[in-house]
């Protein structure tokens, strides 16, 4: 028998095929099975126009052989079969796929969908078997044809016994070695992973035979016996939970495939099961997790969408169909418009693409917002595992999709005692205010006894407490939220102040820039500008940052980086209406000492309330010990 040379250009293109475009060995069984529910679809759509075939869509399936004595895996199919002519042209022919000829002849139906568009993937098979034999028989046809190849020099092609339509693929697998473990494919455990990793789902039930262990009828029953027996199990579930109406799928069904696809043992907050037709049609089942995974904010975390085409899986984690800022999210998607890649593993960045991220952000969000308007108490526990990932997406970019956040975002209320959305805030707004307050800290209980925050609490405004680190960079990003600007009550004008208590304070310190002067002089380079300010209530002192970054920021620059500490500018601002401050005036006259005592002292009481380190923890307490004698 003459062996046959495969039409392709080169030898080299099969080599390609072989062990370049596949990432992973195991994806060869993939490919072959998604062959056969090709080769499935082919004789029910036959069916559905020829009354002759006489067979029904269940009487389809594919069935999986181990002989592990002869390192042989075999699947087998009842589908449409292929001619000698066929093997020649989609065997033989490299990157000739005759599913793609198929689908381009037949009008689209919602109930065919074939994905084998390149020809390439039987190919795939020679990544893991030494020899491929396939032996079909072509329906309405007598004769069965075999081609034979070791993927390397050609095929051949005979005649062959095959008593029904369909066709078997019969892989002589490789034998081990130290690298590769080719055996293992034909393992139970192997096999049944493999098929409900990536084939799950195809329409038609994949079956293999496995062991099982009875009873034996006559063994005692304090010590029975037992036996091992062979059964045909189905390894696939077929029909997935997401082409299902939602009135059919129960609460427990959506939780069970939850936990068992996305190995969470809680419940899933939010389920989101949606569909889209058109021109570009998908169906989607989304999940709102409860509690976030332990790697969640770290590197090492990898989010997405499980995207299948036509019921096979594709990638496990799509990144391209979720934004980053939505990345708590899991589910799965199904398409088949999608463009896939040569090697079905990675899309083509294409349009459909582009218009299911859109839809399945929009739908996330409008959850979200559901929640947020109607569960209170659920989108607390949400926000308390999630709220920082939804802040990070209003900041990154450079705000480029802070509409998209903005709206779910919570801060903590000094005024409510309790965590409010900016809409929120702004419905609460007293009368003539003009700003959103916010100060930063580690604490709320910290935050609350600052001096800004009870200066504007007297005058009925509200002001959040940011105690995350990146808050402040959320407030710097939205820079104004309907028409409302932000403002640091730590670092800004509160504009409080009206004109003539502007003027009175400049008054004041012209009246007492001796004592600005000589406090700025004894602390030197610890601070950058002594001043007076209106705005300290009942405290003496106060230490602001001047232009450039707030101390907030210089804190997560230093546990960023230690070893490059970036410190701010620092202002000392002094209350002159407070004792203190009147005390160490007076001490300049007769005790110049004893008043650079007191600014020594106020100066650590400032950094002390801003959460800043002392520079000297041990020359301060000897301070404070030395003005109580």
């Amino acid at each position: 028998m003459a062996k046959k040379k495969f039409k392709a250009e080169s030898q080299r293109l099969l080599d390609l095929m072989i062990h370049s475009i596949y990432t992973h060995q195991e994806i060869f069984l993939r490919e072959i099975l998604s062959n056969a529910s090709d080769a499935l679809d082919k004789l029910a759509y036959t069916a559905l126009t020829d009354d002759k075939v006489g067979i029904h869509r269940s009487d389809l399936a594919i069935t999986i052989t181990r002989n592990k004595d002869a390192g042989v895996l075999t699947v087998s199919d009842n589908g449409i079969g292929m001619s000698k002519e066929e093997m020649e042209e989609n065997l033989g022919t490299i990157c000739k796929s005759g599913s793609l000829g198929f689908k381009a002849q037949m009008e689209k139906n919602e109930d065919i969908d074939i994905i084998g568009q390149f020809g390439v993937g039987f190919y795939a098979a020679f990544m893991v078997a030494k020899q491929v034999t396939v032996i079909s028989k072509k329906h309405g046809e007598d004769t069965a044809w075999k081609w034979t190849s070791n993927g390397t020099d050609g095929y051949t092609i005979e005649e062959a016994q095959r008593e029904t339509t369909g066709t078997d693929v019969i892989m002589t697998l490789k034998a081990d070695t130290d690298d590769e473990q080719y055996s293992r494919f034909l393992e139970e455990y192997e096999i049944r992973q493999l098929v409900k990793k990536y084939s799950d789902y195809i329409r038609y039930s994949i079956r293999m035979e496995i062991s099982k262990s009875r009873k034996k009828e006559d063994s005692p029953e304090d010590k029975p016996e037992y036996e091992s027996y062979m059964e045909e199990d189905t390894l696939n579930s077929m029909i997935p939970l997401w082409h299902r109406a939602k009135k059919d799928v129960t609460e427990e069904e959506y939780t069970q495939f939850y936990r068992e696809k996305f190995f969470d043992y809680n419940k899933p907050l939010r389920t989101v099961h949606t569909s889209a037709e058109g021109t570009v049609s998908y169906k989607a089942l989304l999940y709102i997790p409860e509690k976030a995974p332990f790697d969640f904010y770290s590197k090492d975390y990898k989010r997405g969408l499980q995207l299948y085409s036509s019921g096979v899986m594709i990638m496990d984690s799509c990144e391209d169909l979720v934004p980053e800022y939505f990345g708590f999210v899991r589910g799965v998607v199904d398409s088949q418009d999608l463009s896939l890649n040569i090697s079905r593993e990675m899309l083509q960045h294409n349009r459909q693409l582009t218009v299911i991220a859109k839809n399945i952000e929009k739908k996330i969000k409008a959850e979200l917002k559901s929640m947020l308007d109607n569960d209170f108490d659920s989108y607390e526990k949400f926000f308390a595992q999630f709220g920082r990932q939804l802040k990070y997406g209003a900041v990154m970019n450079y705000g480029a999709h802070k509409e998209a956040t903005q709206d779910l975002l919570l801060f903590y209320s000094h005024k409510e005692g309790k965590l409010i959305t900016l809409k929120a805030y702004l419905d609460a707004m007293a009368e003539g205010q003009e700003k959103i307050y916010y100060i930063c800290g580690e604490s709320v209980e910290r935050l609350a006894k600052m001096p800004q925050v009870k200066l504007l609490a007297d005058k009925g405004y509200d002001v959040l407490m940011f105690t995350d680190e990146v808050d402040e960079f959320v407030a710097q990003t939205l820079m104004k939220y309907e028409e409302k600007a932000f403002c640091n009550a730590s670092t800004e004008d509160l504009g409080l102040q009206s004109e003539d208590d502007k003027k009175e304070l400049e008054e004041k310190s012209q009246q007492m820039q001796g004592l600005l002067t000589f406090v700025k002089d004894t602390l030197a380079e610890a601070v950058q500008e002594v001043k007076l300010s209106a705005s300290l209530g009942d405290a003496p002192v106060m230490m602001t940052p001047g232009t450039g970054m707030s101390f907030e920021m210089e804190k997560y620059m230093r546990r960023a980086n230690p070893d490059m500490p970036f410190p701010s500018q620092r202002i000392l601002e002094l209350n002159p209406n407070h004792p203190a401050v009147q005390a160490m005036e007076q001490a300049m006259i007769g005790d110049s000492q004893k008043a650079k005592d007191y600014a020594e002292l106020l100066h650590g009481q400032a950094l002390l309330m801003a959460d800043l380190p002392l520079t000297d923890p041990v020359a301060y307490a000897q301070l404070v010990c030395k003005l109580m004698k």
